[in-house]
């Protein structure tokens, strides 16, 4: 079968552009009202109707009222406003969960600017890289990250860092203490109103994602595509329930489960993290009905011994990926209500499941107003059964991405033929159920975390004996993967794996951190000298293999707070 001819980029563009202004114009009828999904208008409704009904608690035990969050949230925009931030601009925000993150984040959508929050494992060239993408002149910085970003070039836009809770001793640009914008409040302090609307087409945040066969990329989310993926797309969600937060700002998963509190008016407990040993008493205290468990979260709550209360808790429903039999049987031992689903941060929650759904490893269904083909590489569409793409539509093309930011080549390469293309291998059977296969593009997923294999190999071939470096997956004992990387030295020189490990750890995320590391005298290449990962895949971890477990190594999450 021959394939069809590409067309120009400029021309794909267009096209695309065209598509989502026409269709933009055929369904503006069908997009929710500013009051229904913009934070700023949602955030005054709230405050009007239960001001004094509690929003969100905290990890340390604080908590706001709704009342109170929009009084800290429109003095945090007057600060802001009055350190030159304007409708529009980007922000960076890099610290952990908790209220100056969510301050930050209501803030700069209450002035109409665009949060962009960045993952705290960050550093090196991978943080350098993603602050220059940005295009932000201003930083909220934690203390504990603060001396990262004297090790790498800040480039030509930052000039402003605030800092939480450290010393704001930086080289190059302009700091200031957290007090700027985050402390107490001046009798005399004028609160920023609302002037003018914002729209619900309009960026509410960017997510950075990782790369594929590049670096990561930067998604940019419009408030109404946060609405169609969280509180769409989890209906049964209402102002009666309170969700638990413990996954991070900087991933979609944190962001739409605070949107969804802010959009029905519900109320959340926002907390640095999953911890397995707190997990249970978190949710009986505070009286969770609703959260999200990713990954391995389910394996490690299914692991504690069992209790007499294993059924006493106020969960009502769970949000669950994957669906597997440790999900299964998390459910019967709790008697929990649990939907699986399938999502990305370009998306909006295209496939979801039914509550405890029979069939093992699904994804669930096409929700209403959602097409999803399972496609070869021509697009065509694939039997029931066979393994291709996933490709994805709506009815209403402004409930997906807004394209990827600075990155037009990527954006029309994800949009092709009017199909959003999400580069995962999916099949589906007689019934329509969805099934997660594999990546067909080549990252890696860890621990809830997905990694760029480039952005993995891109740092370790900065070690001075490094020839030809591959990153690839290999399976992990908790579901998901490991980072596994295979290295070949320079003509007369050698690799110690542990020397590479500990060069590796002042330079990448704990994530990143390869569990394997294997010398080869050559890696196997393509007659154009393209490596060639498949075999690498499938020879997986030798007997020549270094593994991080057999040593002293031992990488954890860092704790900010």
């Amino acid at each position: 079968m021959k394939e069809p001819a590409k067309q120009p980029l400029s021309g794909m563009l267009f096209e695309f552009n065209e598509h989502v202004r026409s269709s933009l114009m055929s369904s503006i009828s069908d997009i929710p009202a500013p009051e229904e999904c913009v934070m700023a208008p949602l955030l005054e409704k709230w405050a009007s109707k239960k001001p004094n009904q509690i929003a969100f608690i905290f990890g340390d035990g604080s908590s706001w009222t709704w009342s109170e969050v929009l009084i800290v949230t429109r003095r945090t925009a007057s600060r802001l406003v009055a350190m030159g931030v304007t409708s529009g601009d980007h922000v960076l925000s890099w610290q952990p969960n908790g209220p100056e993150a969510l301050q930050t984040w209501f803030a700069l959508n209450y002035i109409g600017a665009v949060f962009v929050p960045m993952n705290t494992a960050y550093k090196g060239t991978i943080l350098q890289n993603l602050i220059h993408l940005s295009d932000a002149k201003l930083m909220i910085c934690h203390g504990n990250l603060v001396s990262r970003l004297n090790d790498i070039d800040l480039g030509l836009m930052l000039s402003d860092v605030v800092v939480i809770d450290g010393d704001p001793d930086l080289k190059n640009v302009r700091t200031h203490c957290a007090s700027r914008i985050f402390g107490p409040t001046d009798m005399e302090e004028n609160e920023t109103e609302l002037v003018g609307q914002i729209q619900p087409w309009d960026p509410m945040y960017i997510i950075f994602t990782s790369g594929t066969t590049g670096p990561s990329k930067a998604v940019i989310s419009s408030y109404v595509q946060t609405y169609a993926t969280g509180a769409e797309a989890h209906s049964y969600i209402n102002q009666s329930d309170r969700l638990l937060v413990n996954l991070p700002l900087f991933h979609v998963s944190g962001t739409v489960l605070v949107a969804i509190t802010v959009t029905v008016g519900a109320s959340c407990v926002i907390v640095d993290g999953f911890s397995t040993d707190k997990f249970w008493p978190v949710i009986n205290q505070y009286k969770i009905t609703t959260v999200c468990l990713l990954g391995a979260m389910t394996a490690f709550l299914l692991k504690q011994p069992p209790s007499l209360d294993d059924k006493a808790h106020p969960l009502r429903h769970v949000i669950t990926v994957p669906w597997n039999e440790d999900a299964a049987a998390l459910a019967k031992r709790h008697e929990l209500k649990i939907r699986t689903a399938f999502n990305m941060t370009e998306v909006c929650t295209p496939i979801v499941s039914d509550f405890n759904p029979k069939v093992i490893g699904t994804c669930g269904k096409p929700r209403p107003g959602v097409e999803v083909r399972v496609v070869d590489e021509f697009d065509q569409t694939l039997p029931p059964g066979q393994i291709g793409e996933l490709i994805i539509r709506t009815d209403r093309p402004w409930s997906m991405n807004s394209g990827y930011y600075k990155n037009p080549e990527a954006t029309a390469r994800a949009w092709r033929n009017g199909w959003f293309h999400t580069g995962d291998a999916f099949r589906y059977d007689e019934d329509n159920n969805f099934f997660f296969v594999d990546r067909v593009k080549d990252s890696i997923r860890r621990r809830g975390e997905n990694i760029s294999s480039f952005e993995v190999e891109s740092e370790v071939s900065t070690y001075p004996t490094v020839l030809d470096v591959a990153a690839i997956p290999v399976p992990s004992e908790f579901s998901e993967d490991e980072v596994m990387i295979i290295v070949s030295a320079a003509d007369d020189c050698q690799i110690d794996p542990a020397e590479l490990f500990h060069y590796l750890e002042k330079r990448m995320p704990y994530f990143m951190l390869p569990s394997y590391i294997r010398v080869m005298a050559n890696l196997p290449k393509t007659p154009t000298q393209k490596i060639r990962k498949h075999l690498l895949r499938e020879q997986g971890i030798t007997d020549d293999t270094w593994f991080r477990g057999d040593s002293s190594f031992s990488i954890r999450r860092e704790k900010l707070v």
